[in-house]
C-alpha cells in the first residue's frame, strides 16, 4: 500500500525545537501538495500547514505561524518547529490530496480533502 512515513517526533521541552520528516518509499511528493495536520484524541485533525512544490505556496494555521515552517523537495517535506509549548503536543500526520488541488495560503488544510496519510509521529512537549 502506497503511504506516506513522519519521524522526528520526540519529547522536547518548552522553548525547544523539533523537526518533523515526511517521506514516500517509492514516489515522488512533488506530484502532489503535503500538508501537515495535527490530532489530539476525542478532536478532529487539525490542518496546520501546507507546501506545494510546483508552485511555492504555502498555508500556516494561526496558531503555529511565525514558529513552525514547512520545507521540502521531492524527497521529503520537513516540518521545522520552534518555541514549542505544551499546547503544541499532539500525534502529528503529514497528508496528500491525491485530486491535484493546490495549496491555499488563505485556506487551511481540511482532512477531509485527503486521501494518503502516513501512520503519525507523536510530539509530546513538557513545561
Amino acid at each position: 500500500q502506497v503511504r506516506l512515513v513522519e519521524s522526528g517526533g520526540g519529547m522536547v521541552q518548552a522553548g525547544g525545537s523539533l523537526t518533523l520528516t515526511c517521506t514516500a518509499s517509492d514516489f515522488s511528493l512533488g506530484k502532489y501538495h503535503v500538508a501537515w495536520f495535527r490530532h489530539i484524541p476525542g478532536t478532529e485533525r487539525i490542518g496546520i500547514a501546507c507546501l506545494d512544490m510546483r508552485d511555492g505556496s504555502k498555508y500556516y494555521s494561526d496558531a503555529v505561524k511565525g514558529r513552525f515552517t514547512v520545507s521540502g523537495d521531492s524527497a521529503k517535506v520537513s516540518l521545522h518547529m520552534t518555541n514549542l509549548t505544551p499546547e503544541d503536543t499532539s500525534v502529528y500526520y503529514c497528508a496528500q490530496d491525491l485530486r491535484g488541488y493546490n495549496c491555499r495560503e488563505d485556506y487551511p488544510p481540511f482532512v477531509g480533502s485527503y486521501q494518503r496519510w502516513g501512520q503519525g509521529t507523536q510530539v509530546t512537549v513538557s513545561s
